[in-house]
């Protein structure tokens, strides 16, 4: 399963998850079956509040899932349309919410906890 992660820096699994995936600088994507893991930049950072993209965001990256702090909701709906599934990640870094994934506590991200703006997240 390839799981993504947005993150500010790309310091590998040691990455911190950041706060909010439309606006992340880049992301680092994990496959649990081989351990292999790839940093792909943000193709779609600077767009305009609610235009996000996040397929072109992925650089045309395959993934199964996606593990994100905040989002907003039009984001949220895309990525669902597109059969990916949308983890709701806790503070920390990509490493521990990769554990946490695992153990299966990680919630799925409900449209009720989306952003509404950049500046305004509910979550």
């Amino acid at each position: 399963m390839k799981l993504c992660f947005p993150v500010e820096e790309s310091r590998s699994v040691d990455s911190l998850v950041f706060g909010h995936f439309g606006s992340a600088p880049a992301f680092i994507i994990f496959d649990t079956e081989t351990k292999e893991e790839k940093t792909v930049v943000n193709n779609d950072a600077h767009h305009a509040h609610g235009m996000c993209s996040p397929l072109k965001a992925l650089a045309g990256e395959q993934v199964d899932a996606i593990i994100l702090s905040g989002i907003g909701r039009g984001a949220l709906m895309r990525l669902t349309e597109a059969g990916i599934k949308v983890y709701k990640a806790f503070e920390g870094t990509v490493s521990e919410n990769l554990k946490l994934f695992e153990l299966g506590r990680l919630p799925q991200f409900m449209p009720g906890n989306v952003c509404t703006g950049h500046e305004g997240c509910a979550h």
